[in-house]
């Protein structure tokens, strides 16, 4: 391993492969921070560029990207509530009410030292356990995914204040109905598309994240004629209070080993570990604003950096965008698997130690940008809710190209308005339409094994430890009321 980490360095610290690493971490940076582009759409910008490059020297530049990305999608999450990236849509629930309160600064330089924190620890993790944690990721297959959605799914209710868990639940069910608007994959039959072709491939991420929160946000802001507030960010915010750092080290240490191990499997990705991290540090934690930040952004790049174990080691993409890259390795002739650390070990370890360099550069980018960052809230009312409303139906319409779209993100949008209105949560409702595809696929294979008998699934330790877990989840409830009732 010593041996393969001084070939990894040696890739990596060539000039031209620390230009690439520079050049990807700004590229995924900026495109990460516009509102409806996420990883996805940077590393499909940046594949033309790659073709001209070496093969160590485009995965490099790839990776930075897509680190890069989930770095900068959380500062539009943070200042205008435009969660365009999934895994920052955890930051906005607190990053964008310390914006509103006049700590838009604070909340960007939080959430870029827990980036940075939770990148490095998984580059590190990932250089010491890659090979011990393929093992892991094979033993999760459809059955244990079916049961850690649905322990995702029952702490978000489950582990809610006693007062807010049945609406909790009713907009997670509205979450998860949502996700079932389109064309069955397995059937290829339409459901709840009342006849129209538009709704056919089903409700665009983009399209109900802007409109639950920043198009909804917006017309909030309209009727109640409110706005954030407008301080000046000085160089002196970014540097956090030692009582501060000393109170987020353990919230980003914890956070980021549960990104990393849910990074690991594939198909969870970094959505899962940071909606998994913000709901340990809501329910377990302070429930503090900062940790609300800093656990879902050291999280969602520690599973960023994890999710390439299973790609690296086993050839399988952990997520959509691991997904793309394996289609750009197997471009460059390379075949991700075991054989790739031993045939090819320098781009196996290049790679892996340009994510800690490229890490590092994004620090170093980011934390000059927040003073100039922070100033799109001193914006006035009359220019900022525009500029949210403008960016919410851009994001959309170039991301589906149909005006349809806009019409049905404008009756979302209110919805959210009159749920939001009640005081119902929206987090719920976001976690059930993003994990509804997922859960529906995978419990539809759990119950194709079990239809040999359920005592199969019985034997499958994995299995056994999330159904123990969920039951625990469930029986919380009861050990509340039973610890809060008199005793006589």
């Amino acid at each position: 391993m010593l041996e393969g980490i001084a070939t990894g360095f040696a890739t990596a610290f060539t000039l031209a492969n620390l230009g690439w690493v520079l050049f990807g971490c700004l590229a995924g940076t900026l495109i990460g921070m516009l509102p409806g582009l996420g990883p996805i759409t940077a590393i499909a910008l940046m594949i033309p560029v790659s073709y001209s490059l070496d093969p160590a020297g485009g995965l490099i530049m790839m990776a930075g990207v897509y680190y890069g990305a989930v770095f900068g999608g959380s500062t539009s999450a943070i200042l205008i509530n435009a969660p365009g990236v999934a895994s920052t849509v955890a930051t906005s629930f607190d990053g964008y009410p310390m914006a509103r309160d006049g700590q838009g600064g604070r909340a960007l330089a939080i959430a870029a030292y827990a980036s940075f924190a939770g990148g490095t620890l998984g580059a590190v993790a990932l250089m010491l356990f890659a090979g011990y944690l393929a093992g892991l990721a094979l033993a999760f297959q459809s059955p244990e995914y079916t049961l850690l959605l649905l322990l995702a799914l029952s702490s978000v209710v489950v582990l809610a204040s006693p007062g807010t868990r049945l609406p909790s639940l009713v907009t997670l069910l509205i979450g998860l109905m949502l996700g079932t608007v389109g064309t069955d994959q397995l059937a290829g039959i339409p459901r709840f598309t009342f006849g129209r072709l538009d709704l056919a491939d089903g409700l665009n991420f983009v399209l109900v994240v802007m409109a639950t929160f920043a198009l909804a946000e917006a017309f909030r802001m309209v009727l109640q004629d409110d706005a954030p507030a407008s301080p000046s960010v000085s160089g002196s915010q970014l540097r956090l209070p030692l009582d501060t750092s000393r109170r987020l080290l353990p919230v980003v240490g914890r956070s980021s080993v549960i990104g990393f191990l849910t990074g690991v499997l594939p198909g969870a990705g970094a959505t899962l570990a940071s909606f998994f991290a913000y709901d340990v540090e809501k329910r377990m934690g302070d429930g503090s604003r900062e940790a609300g930040v800093a656990a879902p952004e050291a999280a969602n790049n520690a599973a960023s950096t994890g999710s390439f174990v299973p790609l690296l080691t086993l050839g399988i993409p952990g997520s959509g965008t691991t997904a793309v890259l394996l289609g750009v390795m197997l471009s460059y002739g390379l075949q991700p698997g075991p054989r790739l650390l031993s045939d090819q070990p320098e781009i196996f370890w290049g790679v892996i130690v340009s994510m800690y360099l490229g890490n590092l550069i994004l620090l170093a980018l980011n934390l000059p940008l927040i003073p100039l960052l922070a100033r799109l809230l001193n914006l006035p009312a009359p220019l900022l809710i525009p500029l949210i409303i403008g960016f919410s139906l851009v994001g959309v319409y170039l991301t589906t190209l149909n005006g349809f779209d806009l019409y049905l993100m404008l009756g979302l949008a209110l919805l959210a308005l009159v749920l939001r209105w009640f005081a119902f949560p929206l987090a719920p409702l976001l976690l059930g339409f993003i994990l509804s595809g997922l859960l529906e696929e995978n419990a539809r294979r759990t119950l194709f094994i079990a239809e040999g008998g359920w005592s199969v699934l019985l034997e499958r330790p994995a299995f056994v430890i999330l159904g123990i877990l969920i039951l625990l989840v469930w029986l919380f409830p009861v050990w509340q009321r039973l610890r809060a009732a008199p005793r006589h």
